[in-house]
């Protein structure tokens, strides 16, 4: 039995950015709950040198769109990271959930031996495409979602593995 690239992607990066939105939520109520402004935790971090919940969200969410996007053979779109506020990261979850919806299957289910180039800062790193997503985007996607869920935990919001894992 194959795996499908697409239903991996897919339904990995779904799955995912349904169960951060959904933590948000929680989050949002449980400071509201508590008397203190929900504003506080989007600036929240696990330690010093680390970045903040809101810029764990933005890059949870360019790792969905630009996985898929890579993996499907088009551009990746720009969401410029401007988001200050709980509504703002749940209308950007939303918009790479349906723009990942919007992504050929077969393009996606063929790119498993199509050259995939990451371009970073300094660097380029190349790819085939079944060794992108499991090597590079789906770890580096969880490695967000992750530390967000982590933040918020940290932090007294009432989260468990079943929020993590989008309620299953």
């Amino acid at each position: 039995m194959s795996i499908s690239l697409y239903d991996t992607a897919f339904n990995t990066f779904r799955s995912g950015l349904r169960a951060m939105d959904s933590i948000l939520a929680k989050a949002e109520a449980h400071a509201k709950a508590r008397g203190y402004d929900p504003a506080n935790l989007l600036h929240a971090r696990l330690a010093p040198d680390m970045f903040d919940l809101t810029r764990q969200v933005q890059i949870a969410c360019d790792m969905a769109k630009s996985g898929a996007a890579r993996l499907a053979g088009v551009e990746v779109p720009s969401h410029p990271d401007t988001e200050t506020t709980y509504d703002e990261l749940h209308a950007r979850i939303a918009k790479v959930l349906a723009f990942i919806g919007t992504l050929d299957r077969k393009a996606i289910d063929g790119a498993a031996g199509r050259d995939i180039v990451v371009p970073l800062r300094d660097r380029k790193l190349e790819f085939k495409g079944s060794d992108y997503l499991v090597g590079w985007a789906l770890p580096n996607f969880y490695f967000h979602v992750t530390t967000t869920y982590a933040i918020l935990r940290h932090n007294g919001v009432e989260l468990g593995k079943k929020d993590f894992l989008g309620g299953t």
